[in-house]
């Protein structure tokens, strides 16, 4: 018996000889756990880190929408992911993992093969939502948005030949393909459900002008009627709304959201949350110790209101990987994740527009008592220079302190950074008052007059608001 042991000791110890060991292993290649994995290895140099990742190729996320109109090839919206972990001494694998043994700290992968951890990060990223309900969802032609090479290249070779394009939901992701595939001389139906196409994002007199912008540009927008049933024999022919119009269709592209991936978290007992996304604290960690998760997997809670929300965006989940990177071994950096600011920017043409924070509508719904400022001016000065556009900013603020909680910005391709300035106003909780102190640096062929800046004037009107309640 004894003899026997010592067999099966020594048969265990030569595995483990032949198992991979690393000090941190970052499950998911793109954006999440691509920053996980650089954050954490400039934190801690001395330690070893391996990325595992399922596919070769990375696509840059919010780029994917251009692979359909403006880049030529997928291969212009490639993330390098390898280039960046090769040069900072990271090493990458192609495979999956199929198991986490949390209790030894180690991963099975699908290739057979084992690695040993003393840390783990899941950034297992988010899946495109297709509706079970969807009567003609398995036909040829109806396509969901994930982030996969293959997948995408096939359905930009499919609908090369269709006319007729529905696409269902405009949020962010449905905006963008519509606008991009009207480039392309499709004719695009934009199906939404609730009243306003990005409604969940801006306010609705916002909302109306994006809306007017897309028509102009030729998108047809069906709103407030959602989706019912995919027509056609084997492919499709056309789409029956709630309403019961239907449409006639070559293609219909779902974009309707994303749920996130967790499945091997739920195998791995790691909880996950009722919303369904893997419960994590302020420094990203599990319930597991030395188990991590960032990203579109990772739980989330609202900056402003405290409620557990589903914003999936590239911007937070490297906002995540950045603290949990940080804080692999010990709190190196007392900094805690402090909640999740929703900031969005796109363009249509030459229109930029973005939002942060959140609405006046959704401030309303939460009970908070706010205060708005809406000023337009001009992004250059003077306003007769080349490329200067009209922009119009909304400002949303708490009555009572004046602290800033949302803003929304249309107009020029400025918006995206205005849109950033007002997210790091809500991050660090400024003031009305204090908006109007800021010093800015302008340029007439970068910004808005000194004398008008959009940001400033929009803080003004609220604050002679509050001035005269």
């Amino acid at each position: 018996m004894v003899w026997n042991i010592k067999i099966h000791k020594n048969i265990a110890i030569n595995k483990q000889v032949n198992m991979k060991t690393t000090d941190v292993l970052v499950i998911g290649g793109s954006a999440a756990g691509m920053v996980a994995a650089l954050t954490g290895k400039s934190s801690w140099p001395k330690k070893s880190f391996i990325l595992v990742k399922k596919q070769k190729e990375m696509m840059v996320p919010c780029g994917i929408p251009y692979i359909f109109g403006t880049f030529d090839s997928s291969d212009q919206n490639l993330m390098p992911v390898d280039a960046m972990l090769g040069k900072a001494g990271i090493e990458s694998i192609v495979d999956e993992v199929v198991k986490i043994n949390k209790e030894i700290k180690t991963v099975d992968l699908a290739s057979g093969e084992t690695i040993q951890y003393e840390k783990l990060v899941l950034a297992t990223g988010s899946i495109p939502l297709k509706p079970k309900w969807l009567v003609g969802g398995e036909k040829e032609n109806v396509f969901v948005i994930p982030k996969d090479k293959i997948y995408l290249d096939e359905m930009k070779n499919k609908l090369a030949s269709c006319k007729k394009v529905v696409i269902i939901g405009a949020g962010f992701i449905g905006v963008e393909f519509s606008d991009e595939l009207i480039k392309q001389g499709h004719e695009v139906t934009l199906v939404e459900k609730l009243p306003d196409i990005l409604i969940l994002a801006f306010d609705v007199e916002l909302s109306k002008k994006i809306e007017e912008i897309l028509t102009i540009r030729g998108v047809n927008i069906v709103t407030g009627n959602g989706i019912k049933e995919i027509l056609g024999e084997k492919k499709v022919e056309s789409v029956k709304l709630e309403n019961g119009d239907i449409i006639e269709s070559d293609a219909v592209i779902l974009s309707v959201g994303y749920k996130p991936n967790v499945e091997l978290a739920r195998k791995s007992e790691i909880y996950v949350d009722e919303s369904g996304f893997i419960a994590v604290d302020e420094y990203m960690r599990t319930h597991i110790k030395d188990i991590f998760a960032v990203g579109d997997c990772a739980q989330k809670r609202d900056f402003v209101t405290r409620a557990r929300v589903s914003t999936m965006l590239a911007s937070t989940a490297c906002a995540e990987a950045r603290i949990a990177g940080m804080n692999l071994f010990n709190l190196n950096v007392v900094k805690t994740f402090s909640g999740t600011i929703a900031i969005y920017s796109t363009a249509i043409g030459n229109t930029g527009f973005g939002t942060a924070g959140i609405t006046e509508a959704r401030a309303k719904a939460e009970g908070i008592d706010s205060i708005t400022g809406t000023f337009e001016g001009i992004d250059r000065h003077p306003g007769n220079l080349p490329d200067a556009h009209k922009q119009l900013i909304k400002l949303i603020a708490a009555r009572q302190s004046g602290v800033i909680i949302g803003g929304e910005v249309i107009g020029g391709l400025s918006a995206g950074e205005l849109t950033n300035v007002i997210g790091l106003a809500i991050q660090n909780r400024m003031t009305v008052n204090s908006l109007l102190t800021s010093q800015i640096g302008t340029h007439p062929c970068l910004t808005a007059s000194p004398a008008g800046y959009p940001l400033i004037k929009a803080a003004e009107i609220i604050a002679g608001k509050m001035r005269n309640r």
